[in-house]
């Protein structure tokens, strides 16, 4: 059994970065000729931009600017070259926000994951994933079929069933969100009825490595990815477990929240992806979920850039004292004092009222200085406190909520 989906997985670095030097220009191009970068990337010249040091002089792409797009030039914004009629699948996520999808192998690139866990031919992948709306069932079915596993799509609900058809069809695999297995083994438990599955792929929440513990006291190994529904695989776990590897298909960037500007590795921010694919090239498309690379290569053999997963949302913007204070108006700040290397905005409670201060990483410097440049930038006043290089959390947190809501 192969340990390894294909030799994109074990290329060197200087390999990997010979090849995104030659597809990357060519992705730039397909996305400066679609109406939805007609704009942000009219004035940039693709041959330039040949790796993530260089992708870091593009606008990033928010997903509310999505949102916007697809609402005035539906379904998708101008950010595809046929709209829909090149794309056999149209979804819509909450937002809403609408996501192509294609029948064509493996479109969204979760096989390698699907491989990962040691999924293979003779396998039978009881999909519990939803097919209704999102894509994420059809994602993992088609993940399934790339290794050539046979798939029961199971869809969410009617545990009972879920039971039943598991153990009347051989199932030996199973993809659904983390908590979900533990609802149908419970099930199972209850009915006396015995279980084949030896392999679990999931997504779309956190395992918790309680969670994980107690599948793999049943038996099974579960490992986990971070996808979503307009990129597809970003990352996955390997048997290693350390960390997550970002998948051949995708350029992962972690930036500071609120701004494109990328952070020192180890130092959590915001994930930003560029997508290879040529049929629906986003580019700098920010997650909206926070992360940080992890140094070194995985154990298990692969060789690309791990993360270490899902470690929160880097939208953090608060209101407080009725006025919303936003990550933007954080990175605006810093940008301001070159001394200055990072800052965080607390929000607390004194007696019925709201307390708001800032805490500024720096080598001394002028506090009043410091306080103008709040009052003008978050249009609130607030106290400063200018505190050592290096003693802020490395959390990603530019906000910190600290008030009680119970």
């Amino acid at each position: 059994m192969s340990t390894f989906y294909d030799d994109l997985e074990t290329r060197s670095a200087d390999a990997r970065a010979a090849d995104i030097a030659r597809a990357l220009p060519e992705q730039i191009a397909r996305a400066r000729a679609l109406p939805g970068y007609a704009s942000s990337l009219a004035d940039v010249d693709p041959a330039q931009i040949t790796s993530a040091e260089a992708l870091a002089s593009l606008p990033v792409l928010r997903k509310s600017a999505l949102v916007e797009a697809q609402a005035a030039h539906p379904p998708f914004g101008g950010f595809t070259a046929d709209g829909s009629a090149g794309f056999e699948h149209v979804f819509q996520s909450p937002g809403p926000i609408h996501e192509p999808g294609r029948t064509s192998p493996d479109w969204w690139r979760l096989g390698r994951f699907i491989h990962a866990c040691g999924v293979r031919r003779g396998d039978v992948v009881q999909n519990c994933f939803s097919y209704h709306f999102t894509p994420a069932g059809m994602m993992f079915e088609s993940a399934a079929r790339a290794v050539g596993a046979t798939v029961f799509p199971a869809g969410i609900g009617q545990t009972e069933l879920q039971v039943r058809a598991a153990a009347h069809l051989g199932v030996t695999a199973w993809a659904g969100t983390p908590d979900y297995l533990k609802v149908i083994l419970d099930k199972a438990d209850e009915m006396g009825v015995k279980l084949n599955i030896t392999r679990a792929g999931v997504g779309g929440g956190a395992l918790f490595p309680s969670l994980r513990q107690e599948y793999a006291e049943r038996g099974i190994a579960c490992l986990q990815c971070y996808a979503t529904a307009d990129i597809g695989n970003i990352a996955y776990e390997s048997e290693a477990m350390e960390g997550m590897i970002v998948d051949e298909g995708v350029i992962v960037e972690i930036v500071r929240p609120g701004t494109g500007e990328p952070v020192p590795e180890g130092e959590v921010g915001e994930v930003v992806v560029t997508t290879l694919n040529p049929d629906y090239p986003l580019i700098r498309f920010a997650t909206g979920d926070l992360s940080a690379v992890l140094p070194g290569q995985s154990p298990c053999g692969r060789t690309n850039m791990r993360i270490r997963g899902w470690m929160g949302r880097a939208d953090q913007t608060t209101k407080i004292k009725g006025m919303f204070v936003r990550p933007e108006q954080v990175a605006e700040l810093v940008a301001r004092f070159p001394e200055v290397r990072r800052a965080r905005v607390v929000a607390t409670r004194e007696g019925e009222m709201d307390v708001m201060t800032v805490l500024i990483e720096a080598e001394g410097g002028d506090r009043a200085a410091y306080e103008g440049a709040v009052r003008e930038i978050l249009k609130l006043r607030g106290s400063v406190e200018i505190v050592a290089p290096g003693s802020l959390p490395n959390d990603g947190l530019v906000i910190d909520d600290q008030r009680s809501y119970d």
